[in-house]
């Protein structure tokens, strides 16, 4: 059976390894994210004001564009961030911080909420949550150029748009993983745990968590 599974996530959380270990194990087609292609991403974090909204933009026609190869693959796929959190997350944040104009912002959500109507929605999006402090290590340790002025108050509120984003999207089902403490990358274990969770969602099965308990098991 075909499936299209989208992980989603703060800057920095592992989206990306985690599609990439998962196309592995799964035999699913990975779609990653195009940020290092951006042509705006490095002026967009040295003047947001100016470049927020063709970088955006930007963002916005790729993920629309993945969106429709992955629903139009003969094989499962699973996507690095959704088109969703493109509009949700990033650009209304950008607007609530007064880097996006009104109406910049009102072009940009009429163009996002036509082309959404004509895609279909994923099957399942795999929302990976870590802390502030978690999602900064890790982008110290990558070590990207353009990401060396991201701060912890712009993580809080993004992580806070994840969660209202999160309890209101209903589309289709949402996993939930705990970042902090499953650590996929060093530990199997972590990952076949992630794998068995995503199966039983697929599956249709309604209350899948992961437990305290389990986890703990692990570390």
């Amino acid at each position: 059976m075909k499936w299209f599974v989208a992980v989603a996530g703060n800057i920095g959380v592992g989206k990306s390894t985690l599609v990439q270990l998962l196309s592995a194990r799964l035999d699913w087609t990975p779609f990653l994210e195009a940020e290092v292609q951006n042509p705006y991403l490095v002026d967009f974090y040295q003047d947001m004001p100016t470049w927020s909204f063709q970088s955006q933009i930007f963002f916005l026609s790729r993920r629309l564009r993945a969106h429709r190869e992955i629903a139009d693959h003969p094989a499962s796929g699973i996507q690095d961030r959704s088109v969703y959190e493109d509009a949700e997350i990033f650009a209304r944040n950008l607007y609530l911080e007064g880097h996006l104009t009104e109406r910049d912002y009102r072009t940009y959500r009429e163009l996002y909420e036509v082309l959404t109507k004509f895609l279909p929605p994923p099957d399942l999006v795999v929302f990976l949550r870590a802390s502030v402090d978690t999602l900064l290590q890790r982008i110290a340790q990558r070590s990207r150029a353009y990401e060396r002025g991201i701060g912890a108050e712009y993580l809080s509120q993004l992580n806070q748009l994840y969660e209202d984003w999160a309890e209101q999207f209903t589309l289709c089902p949402i996993l939930s993983v705990p970042a902090d403490n499953l650590n996929y990358v060093l530990h199997d274990a972590h990952l076949d745990l992630i794998v068995s969770k995503i199966r039983d969602k697929l599956s249709g099965k309604e209350e899948v968590r992961f437990e305290a308990e389990e986890v703990a098991k692990l570390n």
